[in-house]
């Protein structure tokens, strides 16, 4: 049961990861790969804020706007320099890697002595229910410091769906959900279509330096390396939510980025607690990928098979 909340809480921190990977690859059709690179850079921004002394909660929110930054870059050069928005994403994702290193100081920095979110969590559940208490859940007992820690993160994670819910139903997010649907409509009704997709892949990119602020502080370090893979996990995420909510309106939608997180994380949890290898952890990432890719279309072509008689 441990080994489940655990996976839920960190299926939990990426379903930010699935909602910025959503932005780009939903909204704007933005094959962004920036998103490896940010989601790293959040992770150094926070664990280096946070060995300074910084407040974890600035020092996430500052990963916040690091991702900002980051995406922002990779739009600002698809529509000032007319470079194809893969490229563009290569282009800064590569610079990052050296940018993260700069910001870290090191290769790796370590924050298991150190104050962060989820030290503040761990706090509230000694005030609340006691240190080193458990919970009896559905007959297992269960470290309460960790169930805490699960629903701080579903309250984060629904709390900053809320808000991309209602932003999209803005006038600035209703702008941009149209430049994503038709450019050239929304240009005759005189919006401005670069700011949007420099806006829009910024933000993306805020929720996936989120995620990885996030990811650093719930595994007490943050490593160079840790975004590597992150934008396909992410993108996975999606394609599972989209599979499981077949619904296109933009609060299931969003709905379903948050579920297939959390889904896509227990499958890879499962896969390993049956005793597969953990160095073939990148080659299940991609089986599931893969069939999140196949069965909805296949599913729907069995559909219109009709049975004989």
């Amino acid at each position: 049961m441990t080994l489940l909340i655990g996976s839920i809480t960190i299926g939990l921190i990426l379903a930010l990861l699935a909602l910025g990977i959503f932005i780009s690859f939903r909204i704007f059709n933005f094959p962004d790969i920036t998103a490896e690179g940010s989601f790293t850079f959040g992770a150094a921004i926070t664990a280096s804020l946070i060995v300074a002394g910084a407040n974890p909660a600035v020092a996430t929110l500052l990963a916040f706007a690091g991702g900002l930054l980051a995406g922002s870059t990779t739009g600002l050069i698809h529509t000032r320099f007319k470079i194809n928005p893969l490229l563009s994403g290569i282009l800064v994702m590569t610079a990052l890697y050296s940018v993260n290193l700069y910001v870290m100081g090191k290769s790796n920095v370590p924050l298991l002595s150190r104050n962060t979110l989820f030290t503040w969590f761990e706090k509230f559940s000694n005030i609340i229910s006691g240190k080193d208490a458990t919970v009896n859940l559905i007959g297992w007992s269960v470290p309460a410091r960790d169930l805490w820690t699960l629903i701080f993160c579903l309250l984060i994670t629904v709390a900053f769906s809320l808000l991309l819910l209602w932003f999209f139903r803005t006038n600035i997010g209703t702008a941009m959900r149209a430049t994503g649907d038709n450019d050239q409509m929304i240009r005759a009704l005189g919006v401005n279509t670069k700011g949007m997709i420099i806006s829009g892949v910024a933000l993306s990119n805020g929720f996936i330096a989120l995620a990885g602020s996030m990811l650093a502080q719930f595994q007490g370090f943050a490593d160079v390396q840790m975004g590597i893979g992150m934008l396909v996990w992410g993108l996975a995420s999606v394609i599972i939510g989209e599979a499981l909510i077949s619904d296109n309106k933009l609060g299931l939608v969003i709905a379903g980025a948050v579920i297939g997180a959390v889904l896509f994380r227990l499958l890879v949890a499962i896969a390993l607690r049956w005793g597969m290898n953990p160095n073939n952890l990148k080659l299940i990432t991609a089986a599931f990928v893969f069939l999140a890719l196949v069965l909805p279309g296949f599913m729907k072509q069995t559909k219109k098979i009709k049975l004989p008689g």
